[in-house]
């Protein structure tokens, strides 16, 4: 992976290496057109980068209070004001100056992973219970963002929702989200990683979950859940 040292700017937050990836040239400021082309790099779809602009929509102004009380008339993201974005119900594995809460993040993965708390059984294909340690499935990271709801809070409910599912549909591997993948989401070090895997071959990142495999394993299996099926997963990731 590129040496992120000496591309970025020393003494970053977690938070501003989180989002570095979508400032194409370093200039501590982030475009609409930066976030669509670099949810492109991802992998995601040209329909879901599109909707990837509802972020500088709800998150410029902000991160522009740093600068101004006028909100940006083009939308655009202030990195060095990242950390005021920052919304309610979410997990606080950020502080509120971006910094990353290690112990947290730890506590969290600790708390919500029930393969964890299953003891030695296996689940429904037969794999041992303990090969899925160290990682959240679906149900986890729904009860976690029900755990991290607070009351009167919509907007908060609806960002952390789209956030997660986000993560999701990029990182899942056997139907589950990671612990060192999600370590090196919340660090930024991920998307670059993401990035260089699908400049190398045709193949690319094989982890994610998109249209194809949902709609042809829907179709042949009449389930989503491609890690069910089996060796079809990768035929249906080609389509």
């Amino acid at each position: 992976m590129a040496n992120l040292t000496a591309i970025l700017p020393a003494n970053l937050t977690a938070l501003q290496l989180h989002v570095a990836f979508w400032d194409f040239n370093n200039d501590s400021i982030i475009t609409p057109y930066e976030i669509y082309h670099g949810f492109r790099a991802l992998g995601f779809s040209i329909l879901f980068s599109l909707g990837g602009l509802l972020i500088p929509v709800f998150f410029s102004y902000p991160t522009t209070l740093a600068h101004s009380w006028f909100p940006d008339p083009l939308f655009r993201i202030y990195t060095d004001a990242i950390h005021k974005a920052k919304h309610g119900s979410d997990t606080g594995i950020y502080d509120s100056d971006g910094h990353l809460r290690p112990l947290l993040f730890d506590e969290m993965f600790a708390k919500m992973d029930s393969s964890a708390m299953e003891g030695d059984g296996r689940d429904c294909n037969g794999t041992h219970l303990k090969e899925r340690e160290g990682s959240l499935g679906v149900g986890d990271l729904l009860r976690l963002h029900k755990r991290t709801r607070v009351a009167a809070d919509p907007a908060g409910w609806s960002f952390a929702a789209m956030e997660w599912w986000t993560t999701w549909l990029l990182l899942q591997r056997d139907g589950r989200v990671w612990k060192e993948d999600l370590r090196a989401m919340y660090d930024g070090t991920l998307f670059w990683r993401i990035r260089e895997e699908r400049e190398k071959s045709r193949e690319g990142w094989t982890q994610g979950y998109g249209f194809g495999e949902w709609a042809g394993t829907l179709w042949r299996n009449g389930t989503w859940k491609t890690w069910e099926v089996g060796d079809e997963t990768q035929a249906m990731r080609e389509l």
